[in-house]
């Protein structure tokens, strides 16, 4: 399906590129989805992941935790849009599941989106963030089985469909990355700096004009809860497919994804074990989303097209000592891979990096984008930490510190590398 092309060097130490080379002609748009549950049992001894300062495993369940896919068909190829409420997708578990995925649906790895919502109130996974031991590689097992059936199952339910796209506003995230008086830049509440609020809503439908599912992408963290909190929770991306969802009686999939939000808090978080904040904020960014849906006027051809890109940025690594601190020592590290991955749905971009990118490069892939409606899907197929734009190196900050990226390399090549795959579209 797929063929191979040259990029440009565009100033990266290395570059595979895998385009499918599909038709121009629009076919017939079908669409299926499902929702898979993957809370584990109550009493699992399973570390949460996302705080470095909490040890412990969770204590209760406050709110299940799923996998959602949505698969889609022009007629000649089919594609799927995966969401799990995890903090991440780890390399070893993209590579697993989209061989698996491949060998038991056909979609192919390049044809395919697999996200985390980035949630920091589920089970840490085998190759993420937190020391694992037996109980979570057994847990890691299951959501990649899980993941396959989430996509067998929306295959399974393919049907005749429309599709349309539209926007929003939600103010529910703020820039957190504040310069303080005694510890310099840091974690904290920054109002004025940048902040993208777009929702941005992709709708599929019956040709009855039912409902099937409503792909949402907002730049936010899932940390309303704290490091205080050990109750397993999909934190606000999970409280925002909820509340979709049982608006409509549960008859949609509401696929959540995260946006540029590698700089982005929500505008409020709680504190201890009340989840009301959370329950609020969800509805509030849920609310926004329905709206948003009814106005999407939909259409029933389709055009899909993919390609995948993994560029390599010099690495880097910051010299062990407390932080926040005045001054920091970086010193050279392995490379750091960046998988891209673009799906392009009509003019519809889904713009897919393996990583935590912050708000100033998606903002500027969307002014560069050939196509208006560019939604960057961050935390997509792989894991390769913290991505800062060039001007945010300056500000040394917990995502400088935690990135593995030295500075000049990743934000053109992102840019510049899905505007060349677009422009081959």
């Amino acid at each position: 399906m797929g063929s191979l092309l040259r990029l440009s060097e565009l100033g990266i130490l290395g570059a595979a590129l895998a385009l499918a080379s599909f038709g121009a002609e629009k076919g017939e748009l079908r669409v299926g989805a499902a929702r898979i549950d993957i809370t584990p049992a109550e009493d699992a001894a399973l570390p949460l992941s996302g705080y470095a300062d909490r040890k412990q495993g969770f204590l209760g369940i406050h709110d299940r935790i799923y996998t959602r896919a949505v698969v889609l068909s022009d007629g000649t190829h089919q594609a799927a849009l995966i969401a799990c409420e995890l903090i991440s997708i780890p390399n070893a578990l993209w590579e697993e599941v989209s061989k698996r995925i491949q060998q038991e649906t056909g979609i192919p790895p390049e044809n395919m989106l697999l996200s985390a919502v980035h949630t920091h109130g589920a089970p840490s996974l085998r190759g993420g963030y937190t020391a694992v031991g037996p109980e979570s590689e057994a847990y890691t097992a299951r959501v990649e089985d899980a993941v396959i059936e989430a996509v067998r199952q929306a295959k399974a339910n393919l049907q005749p469909a429309r599709v349309g796209v539209g926007e929003g506003r939600a103010y529910v995230n703020i820039n957190r990355r504040e310069l303080t008086p005694d510890r310099g830049w840091w974690l904290g509440v920054n109002p004025d700096g940048p902040s993208d609020k777009t929702v941005a809503v992709v709708k599929f439908e019956s040709l009855s004009g039912q409902l099937i599912a409503l792909f949402i992408n907002y730049g936010v963290h899932g940390t309303v809860m704290g490091q205080e909190n050990l109750q397993l929770t999909g934190d606000l991306p999970g409280a925002t497919s909820r509340f979709v969802e049982q608006r409509f009686q549960d008859k949609l999939v509401a696929l959540w994804t995260s946006g540029a939000a590698g700089d982005q808090n929500p505008v409020s978080r709680a504190s201890g074990s009340d989840f009301t904040l959370v329950g609020a904020l969800g509805q509030i960014l849920g609310e926004e989303a329905v709206r948003v849906a009814a106005r999407i006027k939909t259409y029933p051809q389709a055009r899909l097209w993919t390609a995948q890109h993994v560029i390599t940025c010099p690495g880097r690594t910051v010299t062990p000592g407390p932080r926040p601190r005045k001054e920091y020592t970086f010193i050279d590290s392995d490379p750091v891979s960046i998988r891209l991955s673009l799906l392009m749905l009509n003019d519809i971009a889904f713009a897919g990096v393996s990583g935590e990118v912050l708000t100033m490069i998606g903002r500027r892939l969307k002014r560069e984008s050939p196509f208006s409606q560019t939604i960057m899907v961050t935390h997509t197929n792989g894991s390769s930490g913290y991505i800062p734009d060039d001007a945010a190196f300056d500000q040394v900050s917990y995502e400088i510190t935690t990135s593995h990226l030295k500075p000049g390399c990743a934000e053109n090549a992102i840019v510049n590398s899905f505007v060349e795959m677009m422009n081959q579209y």
